[in-house]
């Protein structure tokens, strides 16, 4: 019901910058909250940053003052700007959405990406 599709993921130079692009297609969902999630190979999914429905954003300590979170609502798509990067090794990046039915208003539904594979080399 709720297809998501991610782009901007590959290489990158410590120092530089990089921007993730993650697009909803729907019809009959509204997308709520939107979420950056990192998994570095063989560790579990921690989170980079958020952003609510009205815009308001969060962001892991580690990212804050380097990362950007943005939605912009009219294209359904979410974007992390990743400034400053430092090395590390390969990862994936997912973008979770909470989602709602128009005909279900008061049902929230997580959906995620199937991932964007980032590394950052020295």
């Amino acid at each position: 019901q709720v297809q998501v599709a991610e782009s901007g993921g590959g290489l990158v130079q410590a120092g530089g910058s990089l921007r993730l692009s993650c697009a909803a297609s729907s019809d009959t969902f509204i997308i709520n909250a939107m979420a950056w999630y990192r998994q570095p190979t063989g560790n579990g999914r921690e989170l980079v940053a958020d952003i609510s429905s009205v815009g308001s954003t969060d962001y892991a300590n580690a990212v804050r003052g380097r990362f950007t979170i943005s939605r912009d609502n009219a294209k359904k798509t979410m974007y992390l700007k990743m400034n400053s990067r430092k090395p590390e090794n390969r990862a994936f990046n997912y973008c979770q959405l909470s989602v709602t039915e128009y005909n279900r208003p008061s049902d929230s539904i997580v959906t995620w990406s199937q991932g964007t594979q980032v590394t950052v080399s020295s």
